[in-house]
């Protein structure tokens, strides 16, 4: 079969496409013939050998997939002919066929292609965790999210609204991805240069309830004071590259939180949320009250293209892979 396959930690760049055997099946797994393969920031850190965690070279890059069941195991809750998203995490991805955990795998619904399906579990499982659990979205709230034209943003403006949200201000770099950010659902857009005195005035200096983070960098302490009273800050990621830090005296001023969101670490360690988030998620794009993402196409043949296009931050929206 054809892969996406890194055997050095050179950056994207170090990408081949290749002929490997197709994967032995996981036992009690579910075999996959792929059709799209997200990517995801991670998948860039992991080409440096930068992540967390770490697999053993060569590995196929990608975590997640949409397409359809080959084989899966008795009783299972899909069988074959199925189509299907699903997450194979630490790699594996992007390649004509893959292996994964039985409950790693949900039936996608019949209004959302694969292109579009490969593009949901990540990204919007992300967000879901960050605004239900860990920054405890109530009914009416405001929300502010950074880098908003990325994946996780446009994750964000499309989710937000159905998870509860009153309104969803987005903050983007340039007029362009203004553009892209009210195409997704966003109430109001800002532009990152002087985003918090406007951010002020749209609230009426109240302040917003949630801001949800990905960038990371200079603007977090401007972060902090956009909150209104009993405001989280929801700390998803750096992909500006520095890591902040904050001040704590700061969180008394308006008994404001900043509040880690892994949802990666969070799914593995509680076995069970997975299924538990999609119960929720999939009804909500089966009935279209969630859009799927509007992902940026490559073929496999530009898989390393795909995942630089997240490092360089030329990325608009949800990057996919298609490989059927």
């Amino acid at each position: 079969m054809r892969a996406a396959q890194v055997s050095k930690l050179d950056g994207p760049e170090a990408i081949e496409i290749v002929d490997i055997p197709e994967p032995e099946p996981l036992p009690g797994g579910v075999v996959i013939d792929v059709h799209a393969a997200g990517v995801a920031f991670p998948d860039v850190l992991m080409t440096r050998g930068l992540y967390q965690m770490k697999p053993e070279m060569p590995f196929v890059v990608g975590g997640e997939v949409a397409g359809v069941v080959r084989e899966a195991p008795e009783g299972a809750h899909v069988k074959p002919g199925d189509r299907v998203c699903a997450l194979t995490m630490l790699g594996n991805a992007m390649a004509e066929v893959t292996s994964t955990a039985a409950e790693m795998v949900f039936k996608l619904p019949d209004n959302i292609s694969f292109q579009e399906g490969a593009g949901i579990l990540f990204n919007d499982m992300t967000v879901h965790f960050c605004l239900r659990n860990r920054g405890r979205l109530a009914e009416g709230e405001t929300v502010l999210v950074h880098g908003a034209a990325g994946g996780i943003g446009t994750s964000t403006l499309r989710m937000a609204a159905a998870l509860g949200a009153g309104r969803v201000i987005a903050v983007v770099s340039t007029e362009a991805k203004a553009e892209i950010a009210r195409a997704q659902g966003a109430t109001d857009v800002v532009l990152t240069d002087g985003w918090l005195g406007s951010v002020k005035e749209l609230t009426g200096d109240r302040g917003v309830d949630i801001v949800l983070d990905p960038v990371g960098g200079d603007r977090f302490t401007d972060s902090i004071r956009s909150l209104a009273r009993g405001g989280r800050l929801l700390v998803v990621g750096f992909t500006g590259g520095d890591i902040p830090t904050v001040k704590v005296n700061r969180l008394l001023l308006k008994n404001v939180e900043v509040v880690g969101a892994g949802w990666g670490e969070w799914m593995l360690s509680h076995p069970g949320y997975l299924a538990e988030q999609w119960a929720e998620v999939g009804p909500l794009f089966e009935a279209g009250k969630i859009a799927p993402p509007q992902p940026v196409l490559f073929p496999l043949e530009q898989a390393a293209q795909a995942v630089a296009s997240l490092e360089n931050r030329a990325a608009t929206g949800k990057v996919v892979v298609t490989l059927r």
